[in-house]
């Protein structure tokens, strides 16, 4: 299996073996959290699109292994104000990092930004398309919470029509033979090619908008936020927002060792009474997001195999 120089777009890129060895990397890194397994090597962040969890990890992950980080979170300060195309800000980032991690508002622009590099690419979020490395972090913390990936069943509520994460985690978990909960209303619910290669890939799945209706069959309620930024009309988003909400009222319907998740921020889906629950996972689920990047960079840099 061979990672260096590889890029990290779609999560439909790795097979099921790649991705438990991507695992089994990250379980090392949280044994060794330190290092200067990457001293030398220089990373850079190109956010093109708002995030905290995504860059910082990034950041963190690459300075703990003792690496460099260059980049910007703002565009506005970049030449792409003066009209200086995608191409060519990665065809001069390459010049001076090893390695690029790019958060965009476009689908496909990850994918264009490997086109163009001569280095490995990470794909930090292209649109509502993917988010490859928020999908590693997850299998990872379902993996730890659960103790397994196999046979679970998985619920994912809010919106599943434009949440990049939940795209990207359902293509992954399909590799184990789980079963899926889709809960949203019909306008927010999962894109028909996902449920297409569902059905071909005989994988059982149901779709409602109750949130109670399968909510004793769950092991992991995957939550995610109305995303206000993704909707072309803002009186759409006015109809949902708020729509769904997790308290300790829906916990008395749900098996004690449920485990809810969740990619952040939240708004105002997860009541914060929740935090104080055996159930609430999303915090040690953001902060696996370290190891996993750091496992992410050792191997497309060739320092781990």
């Amino acid at each position: 299996m061979e990672f260096k120089n590889r890029d990290v777009i779609s999560i439909t890129d790795f097979s099921k073996e790649e991705l438990l060895h991507i695992l089994k990397v990250v379980r090392q890194m949280e044994q060794k959290p330190k290092g200067s397994l990457l001293k030398g090597k220089i990373l850079a962040t190109l956010f093109f699109e708002p995030s905290t969890r995504t860059r910082l990890s990034f950041t963190s992950a690459m300075e703990q292994l003792s690496g460099t980080v260059i980049g910007f979170s703002n565009a506005n300060v970049t030449s792409i104000q003066k009209g200086e195309s995608l191409w060519d800000t990665i065809k001069m980032t390459e010049q001076y990092a090893d390695a690029i991690v790019i958060r965009h508002p476009l689908e496909g622009s990850a994918r264009l930004a490997a086109e163009a590099a001569s280095v490995p690419v990470i794909n930090g979020g292209d649109g509502s398309n993917q988010h490859p490395t928020q999908t590693m972090l997850d299998i990872y913390t379902i993996q730890k919470i659960k103790g397994k990936l196999d046979g679970l069943h998985i619920g994912f509520v809010g919106d599943l029509k434009y949440g990049r994460t939940v795209h990207s985690l359902v293509i992954a978990l399909s590799h184990f033979n789980p079963t899926f909960y889709f809960i949203a209303p019909d306008e927010l619910q999962i894109p028909e090619n996902y449920t297409e290669e569902l059905f071909r890939k005989k994988i059982r799945h149901f779709k409602t908008r109750d949130l109670e209706r399968f909510s004793k069959e769950l092991d992991v309620l995957y939550v995610t936020r109305i995303q206000k930024e993704r909707f072309p009309d803002p009186l759409e988003y006015e109809k949902f927002k708020g729509i769904y909400r997790i308290d300790e009222a829906f916990l008395q319907h749900v098996k004690k060792d449920m485990k809810i998740m969740h990619p952040l921020p939240r708004i105002d889906e997860i009541d914060k009474n929740v935090d104080k629950t055996q159930h609430a996972a999303y915090f040690e689920q953001a902060a696996n997001g370290i190891p996993v990047r750091k496992a992410l960079l050792a191997l497309v840099l060739g320092k781990v195999r």
